[in-house]
């Protein structure tokens, strides 16, 4: 089987979440794609302080009814911070026969090179990078300098190959402007946020009064 990890804050899950992981589910026919609600960032704080049971309950809302999507709790099981290359080993142990692929931004493959152990996550999944409105970039002009010569760039299918036999992809997606910091700002100011993210999601944040 071919399974999407679709790794974030979610801090509120919204629609361009869900479409950027709906295409990449078509894009590479992928058998599933698992969401991962992180549970402390390492990378910056999270906004809010909104707890990891309540973003999950958002994505488990938000992913209901689609039966290619499914939500893991793996990040909240562990104490310390969540780095992706501790949740991937994870992964890659409870699916050892079947490809994976890593979804992210592709700003967020811009800064890969600040990430916990970068290099070894190249060996052990694919990782596809979507375009956000915005964010156009070159794979081989962000990719660390130190691990370039372990790529080979095919431009044609916008890919790099590494000498694992891993891919990195990038894929130019709907461009939905849609941010979960607007919606916490839209929110804080009394403003609707009506067909930014699934109903019952906003629901969800109404009942409980988050972002106020």
């Amino acid at each position: 089987m071919k399974i999407g990890i679709f790794g974030g804050t979610f801090n509120p899950i919204h629609f361009a979440h869900l479409r950027i992981a709906e295409e990449i589910r078509d894009t590479f026919a992928l058998s599933r794609v698992i969401f991962v609600p992180a549970a402390t960032p390492p990378h910056k704080p999270l906004a809010d302080d909104l707890s990891f049971v309540d973003r999950l309950k958002m994505v488990s809302l938000a992913v209901r009814g689609n039966p290619f999507f499914t939500v893991s709790d793996l990040e909240g099981q562990r104490e310390g911070k969540s780095y992706s290359i501790d949740t991937l080993h994870v992964f890659r142990e409870m699916f050892p026969a079947d490809e994976l692929f890593f979804i992210m931004g592709s700003d967020s493959f811009a800064e890969f090179g600040s990430w916990k152990n970068y290099s070894a996550i190249f060996s052990c999944c694919n990782i596809v990078t979507i375009t956000r409105p915005g964010s156009l970039i070159s794979l081989q002009d962000v990719l660390p300098v130190d691990i370039a010569h372990e790529f080979c760039y095919h431009e044609a299918q916008k890919r790099l190959s590494h000498r694992s036999g891993y891919s990195v992809y990038s894929i130019e997606g709907t461009q939905l402007d849609i941010s979960s910091t607007a919606i916490r700002s839209l929110l804080r100011q009394g403003k609707s946020i009506k067909y930014l993210l699934p109903a019952t999601v906003e629901r969800y944040i109404k009942q409980q009064r988050f972002y106020e």
